[in-house]
């Protein structure tokens, strides 16, 4: 498991604090928000599983997006289960990055849109996941990133998996349209565990390592990544670290922890 960035770097290595002491909010959370019984005990007994994890964690990404739709009404609802400081990262469909693979889509992004208003002001990053498989082809990348782009004005994040998206014009065509690069762990090819493209934005995708999606992170590299995300916080960089090893229900674990470690450190 390779450690995190150090938190320490900035200039070229880093965004730099910000000149007005500014800090930004850190948003910890896992994907879902299901509550597995060894780690229940931080969150209310009452309610449904969504309205006792807002009560403690102030982020989640919703997947299930990803492979099927949801009623603009069921976005509202669980909209409503949540604190207003609560945000929802949202899935963008497979029918968008891997069925269509990102070509005439219009139609997908406006339903899916359409939906996902329910969330109303609690909506948070939309997520591009793309296949491991899809290549960068500059026409294609810029013309959905464009309609995307023109559809949505909150923030958007991509988590490429091909090594033909880690180049500086990738990055830059990125950085145009202010959509942030995902840091995932593990990562894909070497850089891809940093965020990348606009730094307006950060967002730290956890997946398990070394078993990809089942294996817990230790309290080091725990330690280590709650210092990255203060660390951009501190450049008043919005920052998300959302942690995906739910397969063995670790996420839950490594998301408490990483709150606990950001609430003794900042």
């Amino acid at each position: 498991m390779r450690a995190p960035p150090d938190p320490d770097r900035t200039a070229s290595g880093g965004p730099s604090p910000a000149p007005d002491g500014a800090v930004a909010t850190i948003r910890t959370g896992t994907a879902a928000w299901s509550i597995p019984k060894e780690h229940a005990a931080p969150f209310p007994v009452a309610g449904s599983h969504l309205e006792r994890y807002g009560a403690v964690l102030n982020a989640v990404e919703i997947n299930s997006s990803f492979y099927r739709p949801h009623r603009t009404a069921t976005y509202e609802r669980w909209a409503a289960s949540v604190p207003e400081d609560f945000r929802f990262a949202v899935k963008v469909p497979k029918a968008i990055t891997h069925e269509r693979r990102l070509k005439d889509v219009g139609d997908l992004l406006d339903r899916f849109l359409s939906e996902v208003s329910g969330l109303g002001s609690k909506l948070g990053p939309l997520l591009v996941q793309l296949p491991p498989s899809l290549t960068f082809q500059p026409d294609v990348a810029d013309g959905f990133l464009s309609e995307l782009r023109n559809r949505a004005h909150g923030g958007i994040v991509c988590e490429p998996r091909h090594p033909s998206w880690f180049t500086p014009e990738v990055e830059a065509l990125l950085d145009g349209f202010r959509i942030a690069r995902v840091a995932a762990d593990p990562a894909p090819v070497q850089g891809a565990d940093e965020p990348g493209g606009w730094r307006g934005l950060s967002y730290y995708r956890l997946h398990g390592s070394p078993r990809i999606y089942y294996s817990a992170y230790s309290l080091e590299y725990l330690t280590a990544i709650a210092g990255v995300l203060a660390r951009d916080a501190a450049a008043d960089i919005e920052t998300w670290c959302i942690f995906d090893n739910t397969a063995a229900f670790a996420a839950t674990g490594d998301a408490l922890a990483t709150r606990n470690l950001v609430q003794g450190c900042c």
